[in-house]
């Protein structure tokens, strides 16, 4: 009994929207629906013609085609004399590490849980460390391995925390003059 009071009652609904739908057909195959009127070829064609090319107020007849929009800039174009510049400028943006637990660099200093822009340098004598940047102020300077691996990471200047060993993190860090990893205890 149930089911056929449903099938009644959705029969009952369903013919009661198609009645309410009945309105919007009624205008279907008239062409002035909404106030539109039908457009000639001619017209057509005329306002096409008008728009391609119009007349100056100085009796000059220009095309927009041939003019230029000097208010849109120009792409730039790569080639090999200004790759380089590329290149290096690409240098001032330093990568960022996000560090999700304390770590010790030595005893006497840890490291909070943040995120971190990272720099590497690379002395005369050939000592490599790692900087570690919060608002322009450095947080720490550790002492860092160089290596000739690529890590095989696309980006020019990239920085990665992996695990190494339970207590232990590796901070990976590739810049375009040298790339250099450091291992640091965990807290």
């Amino acid at each position: 009994m149930k089911k056929f009071s449903i099938l009644l009652l959705s029969i009952f609904l369903a013919g009661g929207i198609c009645a309410y739908a009945d309105d919007l057909w009624d205008n279907f195959g008239d062409s002035n629906v909404y106030g539109q009127k039908a457009v000639s070829e001619e017209d057509f064609q005329k306002a096409l013609e008008s728009k391609k090319t119009k007349k100056s107020p100085f009796g000059k007849t220009f095309s927009f085609k041939k003019q230029k929009n000097k208010d849109v800039p120009q792409g730039e174009s790569y080639s090999q004399s200004n790759e380089s510049e590329i290149i290096s400028n690409t240098k001032a943006e330093l990568p960022v590490l996000m560090i999700p637990i304390p770590l010790k660099v030595n005893e006497n200093y840890i490291i909070p849980i943040g995120h971190y822009q990272v720099e590497g340098e690379k002395n005369d004598d050939g000592e490599v460390y790692i900087k570690l940047y919060q608002a322009h102020d450095l947080i720490a300077k550790i002492p860092a391995e160089e290596t000739s691996e690529e890590y095989e990471d696309e980006a020019i200047n990239f920085v990665k925390l992996e695990p190494h060993g339970e207590t232990h993190v590796e901070i990976i860090f590739g810049c375009l003059d040298f790339n250099a990893f450091a291992v640091i205890d965990t807290e």
